[in-house]
């Protein structure tokens, strides 16, 4: 029986994709596992793998196609002896439920879809998504699809599970996550495009065609601002205790191959100031607040056309060189897009640094659902007066905390500011 390949959701927040390349042909045989595809997300380049045996009776969508739609058909999977003239393809796909007769109709309306008279039902009535290897195996070995919880996408019950499954198992089957049926952010109100175009309709202009990662970038940051009470907190910090410390560990690691920056510095005091300022390290979650025990923070990186947050886990826990090799490693496969999806998202706080572009002060917007997030502007040169009240000349950083009034209010978010200036201030204090 023919099996329709839908485009995956390999990422929470992927309505749709580039099917970049494809890794097979028509008449290729594929067992589960088999890299298919790879898919641009709106994050990154990620191989599709098949999550059941059989042949590659036809591509629908030709690679390098845009915008494809999660859930819309991309190939046909075909049994040995089947042609895709003969074969009636089953109402779930190889990855998703069935497709509804309108392209982009909504994955929550597919259990709408008529079920094949064949098809197991489960005790609470709905059709039970099974591979046709997976039917096989369980009418082979005796067992009851419709007491098995499928691991596919979409709980579809694929030959891991049935090989795995025994006549006493019986589980009902699992809901969609949330993730996947979580509506769209709302498009952002504004004067419609027709308007603008019309404004600028005598002037000579290029129109730049949005791809996933800016339209992400654009309804996420629209929905923060929107949604997210900021607040402002800004500080000057003196860095020459830093400066010294940090020439003095580099000459130290040089033998090595090691080379601080003070961006280490930076996400090393912002980690060590959670843990000290511990109610601070919450993320908001509609109805609640979730208060995380580690120190897991998140570094805005600047790549072509966007940005990505790959985020430090248990930050706090690690050393100033373990931190800076993972960073210039996140940093790296994020420029060529080759981050997962776990190493961008979570995390609860996160540092955008700018200094490096020559900018004193900004104010960053949060990147939800993280509670704060800490603008750095460049170290500069600045006359100051010191303890005696004489003034000398500093190297002096500004830097601004942005935060979510929810979850961070302001006496609370002057206190993880301050453990972040006393951390920088008093560098060695960091390594104790």
């Amino acid at each position: 029986m023919a099996t329709e390949i839908l485009m995956p959701a390999l990422s929470p927040t992927m309505e749709e994709g580039t099917l970049a390349k494809w890794l097979v042909k028509e008449g290729d045989t594929v067992q589960s596992g088999d890299l298919l595809a790879e898919i641009e997300t709106d994050k990154a380049t990620m191989e599709f793998e098949a999550v059941d045996e059989g042949i590659i009776g036809k591509i629908l969508i030709a690679e390098g196609s845009e915008n494809v739609k999660v859930n819309s058909p991309i190939a046909i999977l075909i049994e040995e002896g089947e042609s895709v003239d003969t074969a009636e393809p089953t109402a779930p796909a190889a990855s998703a439920p069935a497709p509804q007769t309108a392209p982009a109709a909504p994955a929550a309306q597919t259990q709408s879809a008529p079920a094949a008279p064949a098809a197991p039902v489960s005790q609470n009535g709905s059709r039970v998504f099974a591979s046709p290897l997976a039917r096989r195996i369980a009418a082979d070995k005796g067992l009851d699809l419709s007491t098995m919880t499928g691991s596919g996408p979409h709980g579809r019950i694929v030959k891991a599970d049935v090989l795995n499954a025994t006549p006493q198992v019986a589980s009902a089957p699992q809901p969609e996550a949330a993730a996947s049926n979580a509506p769209a952010p709302a498009a952002p109100s504004g004067m419609p495009a027709s308007a603008v175009e019309k404004i600028y309709a005598d002037r000579k202009h290029e129109v730049v065609s949005l791809d996933g990662m800016r339209k992400t970038i654009a309804a996420r940051l629209t929905e923060a601002k929107q949604t997210i009470p900021h607040f402002y907190l800004r500080r000057d910090i003196k860095l020459d205790a830093l400066m010294a410390f940090r020439a003095q560990l580099n000459e130290t690691l040089a033998p090595r191959g090691i080379k601080l920056s003070v961006n280490d510095f930076i996400i090393k005091a912002c980690a060590l100031a959670l843990q000290a300022v511990p109610d601070a390290n919450a993320v908001w979650a509609g109805d609640k607040m979730l208060k995380l025990t580690p120190s897991d923070v998140a570094v805005a990186v600047a790549i072509e056309g966007g940005l990505f947050t790959p985020v430090l886990r248990d930050a706090e826990l690690k050393s100033l060189s373990a931190l800076s090799a993972e960073m210039k490693d996140l940093a790296a496969r994020a420029r060529d897009k080759k981050l997962a999806p776990h190493e961008y998202q979570g995390g609860s706080f996160a540092i955008s640094n700018l200094g490096m572009f020559g900018i004193d002060n900004f104010d960053a917007v949060i990147n939800p659902p993280h509670g704060a997030i800490l603008a750095v502007g460049a170290g500069v040169k600045k006359p100051v007066v010191n303890d005696d009240g004489d003034l000398t000349v500093a190297t002096v950083m500004s830097v601004t905390l942005s935060v979510d009034h929810r979850v961070i209010d302001g006496a609370l978010g002057a206190q993880l500011l301050q453990a972040i200036v006393d951390n920088l201030e008093n560098p060695m204090a960091m390594l104790a």
